[in-house]
């Protein structure tokens, strides 16, 4: 059992968290024809995008209700729907998706009730959905604000009836903020495999996995049709990915009375059995062949890697799933988690295999990581990573300085087995740079492989 502390520092140095109403617009943006709007400051939603573009090198759509100081002070509701009356007549997109900052949480509006009084004032909107979250940036942390909006998503958006999409036997999937549009392409590709359809909810692999577009749109250009998340309801079965994803399964069985089954992780071998496992039973086929050979190649690339990974000390800084997906990994490939940092309060963060797990930052973590061999962390760990001398792999979000982090995967034992290679690369380069190209040889140890060694 991990002892979880939280840092009593007067303030946060080189921040390793990202805010609530970041991680609610990346939920939004895996619907299909939405438009993510911040209630909040223009300041708010150009860091977020930003952000987003930095690290998925695509363009993001994301609006704002540009509150100014008088805004602020007298009440900003009327922003509200002065940007949705123009976002409708300029993108008309199928979904707006609106997070709250702490500028308008501070002052208190109510939002609820203005969208209420906004609909009945405005029928010829009634095709528009409107979805809104509470996701102040002074508490919480981005896993809690996707957490928010998927639960509200889930609260507004779906129905009864069916959906009836490709496949005539269908599941939910429930993802994470943890996972990348890689990740959610393998769990669909394995849901096909036992022939069954996918509604993945929040789906960033139809609107970021950086395809082009044959057309431009001015909204989310992919992700969870309106019509399947109004139809989850009819599906055999929900499988959340990440503790993060329980209030959504929550309110999804509440409203539709739909069993769900929760994976914490779905990184490792333990984790890729359980959850292949479930998807036989539940449609009624054995696993496909080609699993069972990728499982082969993940036990054999273990095998090959566990001598770079046995005895190593590992720092790791991630939101709370990531984090817990990252623990225990380690620990299972025989290295010490010496150091555990994150962001926001997780029912996991006791169970994580380590003495400590600290809600912090990253000058906490490199703190913590003097007498360690790797760091797994986002870009913003690079200063560490060069400042102590240690070797960095880039995990989560924002990956800014390296391409293709929407390609990069953790999920199945193919992300599993990509993931090991990677960081056994990195530990194996870390001692041969720490090793002299050749050894000087005692000068009373005579070498044994030279010839005159041998003609004695």
């Amino acid at each position: 059992m991990a002892l979880v502390l939280r840092s009593q520092k007067s303030c946060t140095v080189n921040p390793l968290k990202m805010s609530q109403p970041i991680g609610g617009a990346l939920a939004f943006l895996g619907i299909d024809r939405c438009m993510p709007m911040l209630h909040g400051s223009q300041g708010c939603t150009a860091f977020g995008l930003v952000l987003f573009q930095r690290h998925f090198n695509e363009g993001i759509p994301m609006q704002t209700t540009a509150m100014s100081e008088v805004a602020t002070v007298m009440g900003g509701l009327d922003n509200i729907g002065s940007a949705i009356l123009n976002i409708q007549q300029r993108t008309q997109p199928a979904l707006i998706g609106i997070c709250s900052t702490g500028v308008t949480e501070t002052k208190g509006d109510d939002v609820d009730g203005y969208l209420k009084n906004f609909r009945a004032q405005h029928p010829e909107l009634d095709s528009l959905a409107l979805v809104y979250v509470s996701t102040p940036d002074f508490r919480g942390a981005f896993q809690d604000g996707w957490s928010s909006a998927c639960a509200s998503m889930v609260g507004t958006l779906v129905q009864g009836d069916a959906w009836t999409g490709a496949g005539s036997r269908r599941i939910n999937v429930l993802a994470g903020s943890h996972l990348t549009p890689a990740d959610l392409d393998e769990i669909r590709d394995m849901c096909a495999a036992f022939g069954l359809g996918a509604t993945v909810f929040p789906d960033i692999s139809g609107s970021l996995d950086g395809h082009v577009p044959e057309e431009f749109t001015p909204n989310s250009l992919g992700g969870t049709p309106l019509e399947a998340i109004a139809g989850m309801g009819g599906a055999e079965l929900t499988i959340a990915l990440g503790e993060q994803m329980r209030p959504a399964a929550d309110a999804l069985a509440r409203k539709t009375g739909q069993a769900y089954v929760l994976f914490d992780r779905v990184l490792g071998l333990e984790a890729t059995d359980q959850l292949l496992d479930c998807l036989s039973r539940v449609s009624g086929r054995p696993v496909p062949a080609k699993y069972r050979r990728q499982r082969s190649q993940l036990v054999d690339a273990m095998l090959d890697a566990h001598f770079f990974f046995g005895g190593k000390k590992i720092a790791v800084g991630a939101e709370p799933d990531l984090l817990w997906e990252l623990g225990n990994w380690v620990h299972e490939m025989g290295a010490v988690l010496q150091t555990a940092i994150t962001t926001t309060d997780s029912p996991l963060l006791s169970r994580i295999p380590c003495a400590e797990v600290l809600l912090g930052d990253l000058e906490d973590l490199e703190s913590g990581s003097a007498n360690c061999d790797l760091l797994l962390t986002h870009s913003h760990g690079r200063q560490a990573s060069g400042r102590l001398g240690i070797p960095l792999h880039r995990i989560g979000i924002p990956i800014f300085d390296r391409l293709g982090a929407a390609h990069r995967g953790i999920l199945g034992y193919r992300g599993a087995m990509g993931l090991t290679f990677d960081i056994a690369n990195l530990l194996a380069g870390s001692e041969t740079e720490n090793t002299p190209a050749s050894w000087p040889l005692p000068a009373e140890s005579p070498d044994a492989c030279a010839p005159a060694a041998l003609a004695e």
